[in-house]
């Protein structure tokens, strides 16, 4: 579409609805789906009334995002709307996302020891949690996304081996013996005894959000803050100790599923009370 015609058009409910089929026909992720939407539909009320939009208009809304959100958030609704916007044919209109100084190290009060996953998963297992506790165990012990928990069948998990095939790309998830002996006992015990592993009451499978809230339910128990309590950590936590065991940051990129290295290095960081403690090892300036 022209820049004429992109500053004549006008945003309406209806592009939403198209918006959310042209991203589950491009198989995007149904979570990348709801919050592209969700995202889309902020602008959207951001316009208000008068929804013609021109260059103008999108960068007064980015703006508007950076007085009322976090770096990290505004830099997210960003993309989102530039998808959509590319959807509309109005690429011209796309706005950059604000530079961010990369963060070297993690920030303690986020940072899940193996300690405290430990007490999670105790805590979980003295609540009769016993679902809660595995989901945290197999996140821990094979570095998948949450997401993934889905692929867990009682099939595959049989024959030691799950793979996935996403957006074109194929991955396999290895599992360790302990952690396979782990969910064939849960499906016995519990009575599952074939299709997907992980699912909730009503037989759909586990999401990150209601994973997430029973997790929050453990943190008094277990004395653990808040903060750390979510479950993209225990695949952070899994990151850092196999680097720790192996210093493989390839292997760990393959198993992590990502496509850059510059990402898995994220995931291996350290916090700045840990390169603290080996500053201060060092005898530069002993004399």
């Amino acid at each position: 579409m022209s820049t004429e015609k992109s500053k004549m058009l006008i945003i309406e409910e209806k592009h939403l609805d198209a918006f959310e089929r042209y991203l589950y026909e491009r198989e995007n992720a149904e979570a990348t789906v709801r919050k592209y939407r969700s995202d889309a539909g902020t602008f959207l009320r951001y316009l208000g009334n008068d929804r013609r939009i021109d260059k103008s208009r999108v960068l007064a809304y980015k703006e508007w995002l950076v007085a009322h959100y976090a770096v990290s958030s505004v830099n997210s609704m960003l993309a989102a709307l530039n998808q959509f916007l590319i959807f509309l044919e109005c690429r011209d209109l796309t706005v950059k996302p604000l530079k961010i100084q990369r963060n070297l190290f993690l920030k303690e009060e986020k940072e899940l020891s193996k300690e405290e996953y430990r007490k999670l998963v105790k805590t979980a297992r003295e609540e009769g949690k016993e679902q809660i506790a595995l989901c945290m165990e197999t996140i821990a012990a094979t570095g998948i996304r949450v997401s993934e928990l889905q692929y867990f069948t009682v099939d595959k998990v049989k024959k030691g081996r799950i793979e996935i095939f996403n957006k074109g790309k194929y991955r396999r998830i290895f599992l360790t013996e302990d952690i396979r002996k782990k969910l064939l006992r849960y499906c016995k015990n519990a009575g599952v005894r074939e299709g997907q592993i992980f699912v909730t009451r009503t037989g759909k499978p586990k999401d990150r959000s209601n994973l997430w809230k029973e997790m929050k339910r453990l943190k008094e128990k277990a004395g653990i803050c808040a903060s750390k309590i979510f479950p993209h950590n225990f695949r952070h936590l899994f990151a850092r100790v196999y680097y720790a065991c192996t210093k493989d940051l390839a292997g760990l990129a393959d198993l992590l599923g990502h496509s850059s290295l510059n990402v898995t290095r994220i995931y291996t960081s350290n916090t700045g009370e840990v390169y603290q403690k080996q500053l201060e090892k060092m005898t530069i300036l002993r004399i």
